[in-house]
Protein backbone atom coordinates (compact mmCIF):
# COMPACT_ATOMS: atom_id res chain seq x y z
CA UNK A 1 0.00 0.00 0.00
CA UNK A 2 1.27 3.55 -0.62
CA UNK A 3 1.74 6.05 1.29
CA UNK A 4 -0.82 8.40 0.09
CA UNK A 5 -3.25 5.36 0.38
CA UNK A 6 -2.33 4.61 3.65
CA UNK A 7 -2.77 7.91 4.84
CA UNK A 8 -6.57 8.12 3.18
CA UNK A 9 -7.45 5.02 5.41
CA UNK A 10 -5.96 6.43 8.41
CA UNK A 11 -7.92 9.33 7.54
CA UNK A 12 -11.12 7.66 7.41
CA UNK A 13 -10.52 5.86 10.30
CA UNK A 14 -9.85 8.50 12.48
CA UNK A 15 -13.15 10.52 11.23
CA UNK A 16 -15.01 7.18 12.15
CA UNK A 17 -13.61 7.09 15.74
CA UNK A 18 -14.30 11.07 16.04
CA UNK A 19 -17.81 10.29 14.81
CA UNK A 20 -18.53 7.59 17.17
CA UNK A 21 -16.79 9.78 20.23
CA UNK A 22 -19.21 12.64 19.84
CA UNK A 23 -22.33 9.89 18.81
CA UNK A 24 -21.43 8.59 22.11
CA UNK A 25 -20.96 11.52 24.13
CA UNK A 26 -24.62 12.53 23.01
CA UNK A 27 -25.95 9.34 24.80
CA UNK A 28 -23.90 9.73 27.49
CA UNK A 29 -25.46 13.13 28.36
CA UNK A 30 -28.96 12.64 27.29
CA UNK A 31 -28.80 9.55 29.41
CA UNK A 32 -27.82 11.13 32.49
CA UNK A 33 -30.05 13.95 31.76
CA UNK A 34 -33.05 11.21 32.27
CA UNK A 35 -31.94 11.44 35.98
CA UNK A 36 -29.86 14.67 36.93
CA UNK A 37 -31.98 17.48 36.37
CA UNK A 38 -29.91 21.24 35.44
CA UNK A 39 -25.94 21.13 36.47
CA UNK A 40 -25.33 21.66 33.02
CA UNK A 41 -21.31 23.30 33.10
CA UNK A 42 -20.90 20.22 36.06
CA UNK A 43 -22.32 17.39 33.38
CA UNK A 44 -19.88 18.64 31.25
CA UNK A 45 -16.63 18.99 33.07
CA UNK A 46 -17.09 15.55 34.53
CA UNK A 47 -17.60 14.62 31.24
CA UNK A 48 -14.28 15.95 29.95
CA UNK A 49 -12.87 14.58 33.07
CA UNK A 50 -14.16 11.04 31.32
CA UNK A 51 -12.56 11.83 28.44
CA UNK A 52 -8.95 12.89 29.67
CA UNK A 53 -9.09 9.99 31.99
CA UNK A 54 -8.43 12.12 35.15
CA UNK A 55 -10.56 12.34 38.08
CA UNK A 56 -12.90 15.03 39.49
CA UNK A 57 -13.67 16.44 43.09
CA UNK A 58 -16.83 17.04 43.19
CA UNK A 59 -17.82 19.98 46.10
CA UNK A 60 -21.41 21.07 46.77
CA UNK A 61 -23.94 21.17 49.60
CA UNK A 62 -25.96 18.52 50.84
CA UNK A 63 -28.81 17.19 48.82
CA UNK A 64 -27.68 18.69 45.43
CA UNK A 65 -27.39 15.25 43.48
CA UNK A 66 -23.74 14.09 44.09
CA UNK A 67 -24.00 11.05 44.76
CA UNK A 68 -26.84 10.79 42.57
CA UNK A 69 -24.85 12.14 39.73
CA UNK A 70 -21.16 9.32 40.08
CA UNK A 71 -24.14 6.43 40.77
CA UNK A 72 -25.72 7.87 36.93
CA UNK A 73 -22.71 8.60 35.03
CA UNK A 74 -21.57 4.92 36.05
CA UNK A 75 -24.65 3.43 34.62
CA UNK A 76 -24.70 5.07 31.08
CA UNK A 77 -20.88 3.93 30.88
CA UNK A 78 -21.96 0.69 31.60
CA UNK A 79 -18.64 0.35 33.56
CA UNK A 80 -17.95 -1.21 37.50
CA UNK A 81 -18.72 1.10 39.82
CA UNK A 82 -18.06 0.57 43.76
CA UNK A 83 -19.01 3.28 46.48
CA UNK A 84 -17.21 4.11 49.63
CA UNK A 85 -18.60 6.05 52.33
CA UNK A 86 -15.59 7.57 54.02
CA UNK A 87 -16.31 7.93 57.66
CA UNK A 88 -13.47 8.55 60.36
CA UNK A 89 -12.47 4.76 61.42
CA UNK A 90 -11.83 3.87 57.62
CA UNK A 91 -8.89 2.19 57.40
CA UNK A 92 -6.48 2.00 54.07
CA UNK A 93 -7.05 -1.66 53.79
CA UNK A 94 -10.69 -1.13 53.24
CA UNK A 95 -9.90 0.55 49.86
CA UNK A 96 -7.08 -1.06 48.90
CA UNK A 97 -8.04 -4.48 50.17
CA UNK A 98 -5.46 -6.88 52.61
CA UNK A 99 -3.62 -10.05 52.27
CA UNK A 100 -5.47 -12.77 54.41
CA UNK A 101 -3.90 -16.67 55.08
CA UNK A 102 -5.99 -19.54 53.69
CA UNK A 103 -5.75 -23.22 54.15
CA UNK A 104 -5.84 -25.29 51.20
CA UNK A 105 -8.56 -28.47 52.34
CA UNK A 106 -6.87 -31.85 52.39
CA UNK A 107 -3.34 -30.57 52.58
CA UNK A 108 -3.64 -28.15 55.00
CA UNK A 109 -1.10 -25.79 53.35
CA UNK A 110 -1.29 -22.14 54.23
CA UNK A 111 -0.88 -19.58 51.65
CA UNK A 112 -1.58 -15.73 51.44
CA UNK A 113 -4.55 -14.38 49.06
CA UNK A 114 -5.09 -10.92 48.10
CA UNK A 115 -9.03 -9.76 48.75
CA UNK A 116 -8.98 -6.58 46.69
CA UNK A 117 -10.43 -3.89 47.80
CA UNK A 118 -13.31 -1.15 46.49
CA UNK A 119 -10.32 0.24 44.53
CA UNK A 120 -10.29 -2.17 41.78
CA UNK A 121 -13.35 -0.90 39.79
CA UNK A 122 -13.18 1.53 36.84
CA UNK A 123 -15.67 4.30 38.64
CA UNK A 124 -14.59 4.94 42.24
CA UNK A 125 -17.17 7.00 44.13
CA UNK A 126 -15.15 8.21 47.32
CA UNK A 127 -18.01 9.77 49.22
CA UNK A 128 -17.19 12.92 52.00
CA UNK A 129 -13.83 12.07 51.01
CA UNK A 130 -12.73 15.03 53.64
CA UNK A 131 -14.39 12.87 56.39
CA UNK A 132 -11.24 10.55 56.84
CA UNK A 133 -7.78 11.01 58.34
CA UNK A 134 -4.95 11.85 55.88
CA UNK A 135 -3.65 8.19 56.26
CA UNK A 136 -6.83 6.76 54.98
CA UNK A 137 -7.10 9.35 51.97
CA UNK A 138 -3.31 8.81 51.04
CA UNK A 139 -4.64 5.46 50.41
CA UNK A 140 -6.03 6.51 46.95
CA UNK A 141 -2.54 8.38 45.62
CA UNK A 142 -0.66 5.68 44.21
CA UNK A 143 -4.13 4.22 42.75
CA UNK A 144 -4.97 7.75 41.64
CA UNK A 145 -1.35 8.54 39.89
CA UNK A 146 -0.64 5.11 38.78
CA UNK A 147 -3.36 3.07 38.46
CA UNK A 148 -1.88 0.87 40.77
CA UNK A 149 -1.46 -0.50 44.70
CA UNK A 150 0.55 -1.86 46.73
CA UNK A 151 -0.41 -4.51 49.41
CA UNK A 152 2.33 -5.57 51.63
CA UNK A 153 5.16 -5.19 48.93
CA UNK A 154 3.16 -6.38 46.55
CA UNK A 155 1.95 -3.97 43.74
CA UNK A 156 -0.77 -4.90 41.78
CA UNK A 157 -2.10 -3.03 38.84
CA UNK A 158 -5.56 -1.39 38.58
CA UNK A 159 -7.38 -1.99 34.76
CA UNK A 160 -8.65 1.00 32.58
CA UNK A 161 -10.01 3.03 32.56
CA UNK A 162 -10.37 3.96 36.06
CA UNK A 163 -11.94 7.18 37.62
CA UNK A 164 -11.98 8.72 41.25
CA UNK A 165 -15.02 10.72 41.48
CA UNK A 166 -14.86 11.96 45.37
CA UNK A 167 -17.27 14.77 46.98
CA UNK A 168 -17.25 16.58 49.65
CA UNK A 169 -19.30 19.46 51.56
CA UNK A 170 -17.89 22.70 51.82
CA UNK A 171 -19.99 23.64 55.01
CA UNK A 172 -19.63 21.06 57.57
CA UNK A 173 -15.82 21.76 59.12
CA UNK A 174 -16.22 19.88 62.21
CA UNK A 175 -14.59 16.32 62.08
CA UNK A 176 -13.38 16.88 58.94
CA UNK A 177 -10.30 16.61 57.87
CA UNK A 178 -8.72 18.96 54.65
CA UNK A 179 -7.34 16.99 51.66
CA UNK A 180 -3.16 16.86 51.58
CA UNK A 181 -2.18 19.55 48.81
CA UNK A 182 -0.36 16.28 46.54
CA UNK A 183 -4.00 14.30 46.72
CA UNK A 184 -6.05 17.77 45.83
CA UNK A 185 -3.13 18.21 42.79
CA UNK A 186 -4.24 14.94 41.41
CA UNK A 187 -7.43 15.77 40.91
CA UNK A 188 -8.28 17.61 37.15
CA UNK A 189 -11.55 19.42 38.43
CA UNK A 190 -13.06 21.22 41.51
CA UNK A 191 -16.41 21.03 40.26
CA UNK A 192 -19.23 23.52 42.28
CA UNK A 193 -22.51 22.29 42.78
CA UNK A 194 -25.06 25.17 43.40
CA UNK A 195 -28.50 24.95 43.67
CA UNK A 196 -30.90 24.53 41.13
CA UNK A 197 -33.24 27.38 39.74
CA UNK A 198 -36.99 27.09 40.61
CA UNK A 199 -38.08 25.65 37.51
CA UNK A 200 -35.84 22.89 37.70
CA UNK A 201 -36.77 21.71 41.67
CA UNK A 202 -40.12 21.59 40.21
CA UNK A 203 -38.76 19.22 37.43
CA UNK A 204 -37.03 17.40 40.30
CA UNK A 205 -39.92 17.10 42.43
CA UNK A 206 -41.97 15.59 38.76
CA UNK A 207 -39.22 12.83 38.57
CA UNK A 208 -38.81 11.81 42.50
CA UNK A 209 -42.09 12.09 44.17
CA UNK A 210 -44.30 9.52 41.91
CA UNK A 211 -44.14 5.98 40.88
CA UNK A 212 -41.58 7.05 37.97
CA UNK A 213 -38.23 6.10 38.33
CA UNK A 214 -35.72 7.28 36.82
CA UNK A 215 -32.90 5.37 35.38
CA UNK A 216 -29.99 5.39 32.77
CA UNK A 217 -28.42 2.86 30.53
CA UNK A 218 -25.80 1.62 29.06
CA UNK A 219 -24.68 3.43 25.95
CA UNK A 220 -20.84 2.72 25.84
CA UNK A 221 -18.20 0.52 27.29
CA UNK A 222 -14.90 0.03 28.94
CA UNK A 223 -12.76 -0.51 25.37
CA UNK A 224 -14.54 2.68 24.11
CA UNK A 225 -13.76 4.97 26.41
CA UNK A 226 -10.06 4.09 26.46
CA UNK A 227 -10.39 4.69 22.75
CA UNK A 228 -11.95 8.49 23.03
CA UNK A 229 -9.28 9.01 25.80
CA UNK A 230 -6.52 8.45 22.63
CA UNK A 231 -8.92 10.31 20.14
CA UNK A 232 -9.04 13.33 22.62
CA UNK A 233 -5.15 13.38 22.47
CA UNK A 234 -5.04 13.33 18.86
CA UNK A 235 -6.67 17.28 18.68
CA UNK A 236 -4.11 19.75 17.75
CA UNK A 237 -3.19 23.01 19.32
CA UNK A 238 -1.44 26.06 18.23
CA UNK A 239 1.45 27.01 20.41
CA UNK A 240 0.58 30.22 20.62
CA UNK A 241 -2.68 29.08 22.77
CA UNK A 242 -0.67 26.44 24.71
CA UNK A 243 1.55 29.15 25.26
CA UNK A 244 -1.18 31.38 26.66
CA UNK A 245 -2.39 28.18 28.98
CA UNK A 246 1.62 28.20 30.14
CA UNK A 247 1.62 31.83 31.26
CA UNK A 248 -1.84 31.89 33.18
CA UNK A 249 -0.65 28.67 35.22
CA UNK A 250 2.93 30.47 35.40
CA UNK A 251 0.97 33.91 36.91
CA UNK A 252 -0.30 32.14 39.89
CA UNK A 253 3.04 31.17 41.26
CA UNK A 254 3.78 34.28 43.61
CA UNK A 255 7.49 34.02 42.82
CA UNK A 256 7.53 33.94 38.83
CA UNK A 257 8.02 37.22 37.25
CA UNK A 258 4.62 37.46 35.30
CA UNK A 259 2.84 36.86 38.59
CA UNK A 260 0.29 40.15 39.23
CA UNK A 261 1.10 42.49 41.77
CA UNK A 262 -2.48 41.12 43.57
CA UNK A 263 -1.00 37.54 43.04
CA UNK A 264 2.49 38.31 44.81
CA UNK A 265 -0.08 40.03 47.72
CA UNK A 266 -2.69 37.25 48.41
CA UNK A 267 -1.10 33.69 47.21
CA UNK A 268 1.57 31.86 48.82
CA UNK A 269 1.59 28.77 46.07
CA UNK A 270 0.09 28.67 42.84
CA UNK A 271 -0.51 25.93 40.41
CA UNK A 272 2.15 23.05 39.24
CA UNK A 273 3.18 22.15 35.90
CA UNK A 274 0.18 19.16 36.36
CA UNK A 275 -2.50 22.09 36.26
CA UNK A 276 -0.95 22.86 32.58
CA UNK A 277 -0.97 19.23 31.54
CA UNK A 278 -4.65 18.75 32.54
CA UNK A 279 -5.41 22.41 31.40
CA UNK A 280 -4.69 21.65 27.59
CA UNK A 281 -5.90 17.88 27.81
CA UNK A 282 -9.17 19.04 29.07
CA UNK A 283 -9.22 21.86 26.69
CA UNK A 284 -8.73 19.00 23.63
CA UNK A 285 -11.91 17.60 24.84
CA UNK A 286 -14.03 20.35 25.42
CA UNK A 287 -12.82 21.44 21.55
CA UNK A 288 -14.48 17.68 20.56
CA UNK A 289 -17.22 17.70 22.72
CA UNK A 290 -18.00 20.82 20.89
CA UNK A 291 -17.46 19.78 17.16
CA UNK A 292 -14.58 21.45 16.76
CA UNK A 293 -11.13 19.70 15.67
CA UNK A 294 -8.64 22.54 17.59
CA UNK A 295 -8.52 24.31 20.59
CA UNK A 296 -9.22 27.61 20.92
CA UNK A 297 -8.56 30.10 23.94
CA UNK A 298 -12.33 29.92 24.39
CA UNK A 299 -11.56 26.57 25.84
CA UNK A 300 -8.70 27.47 27.89
CA UNK A 301 -10.42 30.31 29.59
CA UNK A 302 -13.55 28.34 30.63
CA UNK A 303 -11.78 25.37 31.91
CA UNK A 304 -9.17 27.91 34.21
CA UNK A 305 -11.45 28.33 37.23
CA UNK A 306 -12.24 24.60 37.69
CA UNK A 307 -9.15 23.10 37.41
CA UNK A 308 -7.27 26.22 39.07
CA UNK A 309 -9.19 26.73 41.99
CA UNK A 310 -7.59 23.85 44.37
CA UNK A 311 -4.34 24.21 43.23
CA UNK A 312 -3.40 27.63 44.33
CA UNK A 313 -2.96 28.57 48.06
CA UNK A 314 -3.85 31.80 49.75
CA UNK A 315 -2.61 33.95 52.33
CA UNK A 316 -3.81 35.20 55.53
CA UNK A 317 -4.27 38.30 53.79
CA UNK A 318 -6.40 37.30 51.33
CA UNK A 319 -8.59 35.66 53.79
CA UNK A 320 -8.81 38.91 55.73
CA UNK A 321 -10.16 40.26 52.44
CA UNK A 322 -13.07 37.41 52.09
CA UNK A 323 -11.44 36.63 48.73
CA UNK A 324 -11.20 33.37 46.97
CA UNK A 325 -9.59 31.01 44.62
CA UNK A 326 -12.23 32.24 42.19
CA UNK A 327 -11.77 35.70 43.05
CA UNK A 328 -8.23 35.69 42.12
CA UNK A 329 -8.36 33.68 39.23
CA UNK A 330 -11.19 36.00 37.98
CA UNK A 331 -8.99 38.77 38.10
CA UNK A 332 -6.05 36.98 37.02
CA UNK A 333 -8.25 36.57 33.89
CA UNK A 334 -8.74 40.39 33.12
CA UNK A 335 -5.18 41.05 34.04
CA UNK A 336 -3.84 38.36 31.18
CA UNK A 337 -7.45 38.23 28.83
CA UNK A 338 -7.30 35.77 26.08
CA UNK A 339 -5.58 37.24 22.75
CA UNK A 340 -8.32 37.17 19.61
CA UNK A 341 -8.46 34.17 17.41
Amino acid sequence: MSTSTQNVTDTDGLQLRIARFQKAQEAITAQVRRVIVGQEEVIDQVMVALFVGGHCLITGLPGTAKTLLVRTLAQALGLDFRRIQFTPDLMPSDITGTDIIEEEPGTGRRTWTFVPGPIFSNVLLADEINRTPPKTQSALLEAMQERSCTVRGNMHTIQPPFFVLATQNPIELEGTYPLPEAQLDRFIFNVLLDYLSADHEMKVLDLTTTTHIAEAEAVTNAEEILDFQQVVRMVPIADSVARYAVNLVRATRATDPSAPDFVKKYVNFGASVRAAQFLVLASKARALMKRRYHVTYEDITTLMRPILRHRILLNFQAESDRLTQDDILGRLLEAMPAPRD
